[in-house]
Order: C-alpha cells, then sequence, then structure tokens
C-alpha cells in the first residue's frame, strides 16, 4: 500500500535535527563560554584551544543524544506513550543501525579534536576526554547504564558541568583553577536541573521499564525538592563566590533570569506529566541565558 508519508513524517532534515536534538546543545556551549570566561578574567586565551574545546563539546553533547536515543529504543524505555519529544529510532524516522554508526561517528569526530588538544596542552586533556565519550556512551549504554541506576543527576553534574568548565579554563591557562571550580558549580547545578524535569516527566514510563532515575528511586516529591535546590541554588553559589572576592561583581547579572527561575520552579513544584515540555524549555533557557550573562560578567 503507498502512503503519503509527508503527512505524516517530517522530513529526514527534520528528522536529524530531532535526533540530535537542537535544543539541548546550548548545554554543550556554556560551560565552555564560562571556563573561558574564567582564564579571559586571568588574561589569557587561544583561539585554537576554544575552538576545538567547542567543537568537541557539541559532537559530544550529540553524540550522547544519539547514544540516548539508540540505548533507550533497545532497552524499552522509549514507547509510543512517552511524554516527551518524538524520538527518531523509537517511532522508525530512522533505522536504529543508522543512530548507532552516527554515533560512533560523532564520538570518533570528539576524539579528533581531543588529538588536537591533547597535542597542545598535554595529557590532562586525554583523561577528560576519554571519561566523556565513555560517560557518554555509557550513560545508557553498556551491561550496567548510568542513567538507568540513579547515577544521571551525578553524570551530568560532574561531566556538564565540573569537568566541562575546569577542563576548558585548563585549555588556556594549563592550571588547575579554584576559581573555574567554583563558577562550574552553577552551570552544572542548572544543567542537572534539566534533566530532573526530564525524568519527573517520565516517571511512570521509566518505572514500568526499569529505569531507575532518581525520580523512579526517591519519588515526585523529593524530585521537586531537588530541582528548586538546583536551580535557586546556583544564584546563591554565584553570590557567595561574589562575596568571597572570587569573581567579578559584575557576575551578579545573572539574576537577570531570577524571574525565568522563580516562574519554572513553581511550575514543577505542581505540575507533571505532558506540561512539563514547557518547564524542560524554560529550564534550557535559564542554563542558556544564566550561563551568557555569567560569562560576560566575568570577563569584565
Amino acid at each position: 500500500m503507498v502512503t503519503d508519508s509527508s503527512s505524516t513524517h517530517p522530513g529526514i532534515f527534520k528528522a536529524w535535527l530531532m535526533a540530535i536534538r537542537v535544543p539541548t546543545l546550548p548545554a554543550a556551549v556554556v560551560p565552555v563560554l564560562v571556563g573561558t570566561a574564567v582564564a579571559v578574567a586571568d588574561g589569557v586565551f587561544r583561539l585554537g584551544p576554544f575552538l576545538a574545546a567547542l567543537a568537541a563539546s557539541l559532537l559530544i553533547q550529540i553524540g550522547t543524544n544519539l547514544a540516548n536515543d539508540y540505548f533507550d529504543n533497545l532497552k524499552g524505555a522509549d514507547t509510543a506513550e512517552r511524554l516527551g519529544p518524538i524520538r527518531v529510532t523509537q517511532s522508525g524516522l530512522i533505522a536504529p543501525y543508522i543512530i548507532r554508526n552516527m554515533m560512533i561517528l560523532t564520538f570518533g569526530l570528539a576524539a579528533v579534536f581531543g588529538l588536537y588538544l591533547i597535542l597542545v596542552t598535554g595529557w590532562p586533556i586525554l583523561v577528560i576526554g576519554v571519561l566523556s565519550i565513555a560517560a557518554g556512551i555509557l550513560y545508557t549504554g553498556g551491561p550496567w547504564p548510568l542513567g538507568y541506576n540513579g547515577l544521571g543527576d551525578l553524570f551530568t553534574f560532574v561531566f556538564f558541568g565540573v569537568v566541562a568548565v575546569v577542563g576548558t579554563t585548563y585549555l588556556h591557562t594549563l592550571t588547575l583553577s579554584t576559581t573555574a571550580l567554583v563558577v562550574s558549580l552553577p552551570v552544572a547545578m542548572l544543567v542537572t536541573a534539566i534533566l530532573v524535569v526530564n525524568n519527573l516527566r517520565d516517571v511512570n514510563t521509566d518505572r514500568v521499564a526499569n529505569k531507575r532515575t532518581l525520580a523512579v528511586l526517591l519519588g515526585e516529591h523529593a524530585v521537586r525538592i531537588e530541582y528548586a535546590v538546583l536551580v535557586l541554588g546556583a544564584y546563591v553559589v554565584v553570590t557567595g563566590a561574589w562575596l568571597l572576592n572570587l569573581i567579578s561583581p559584575w557576575s551578579l547579572l545573572v539574576w537577570l533570569t531570577l524571574p525565568l527561575a522563580i516562574t519554572q520552579v513553581q511550575l514543577v513544584s505542581t505540575a507533571s506529566g505532558r506540561i512539563l515540555n514547557r518547564s524542560l524549555k524554560g529550564t534550557a533557557q535559564i542554563h542558556m541565558f544564566f550561563g551568557i550573562l555569567f560569562a560576560i560578567g566575568l570577563m569584565i
């Protein structure tokens, strides 16, 4: 039987945009901007490492998204009942083996940029790169996936927050910076908050699929509190760092995003199910705007 697939399915270009999850990509850009801002504040900037770090970070984010799409479908976590955006593997828009191969290619390209960074900055970046790529795969893949065993929040906090910011600063300065560690915390808190909303929305389907996220293990009430602590705590950390004279007072520009943060905390405190897609988008916007203003403030 011949059907008009264009009426029911997006084109291949849109399908790939869905696969790489474009709205999540600022989560890969913000840590590089903030880590670079710390270095600039110290009077150091290296264009080559900055561009390579940005490319590698984006590729690792995309590779992780593709891995999640592939492995969640393989393990039965993505079903027709999911409340979030369409997943291209589960929905049949792109064949699983194509997503798998593209995942391998994407991580491979990230490794190429990583090799350049190793050449110009030294072996510590090798450790960071290998662990970051491994974590991206093992988040939903492997015999004991992190995201299925209550470690997704910790993985996101460490690799898409702390490691990404501190590692980026190191690429410029070739030293480990206490300031970079401190400013990485609010970035890590906000990017983890994005995951918390995602897991809260999917708590029922994840429970059925035996995907033991913190929302499944601790319950919805606990992760609603976790969300509020992560989002509002980011502003507290920035203010504390300023009071300790670790960062410029201009870093307090991040407080301009507080109204959006309060709105999202209020929404997450009561909402459930599909309506949390609004908060998922809103939390990603907080992370992006907060990160941009934070980077600007650190450099002034």
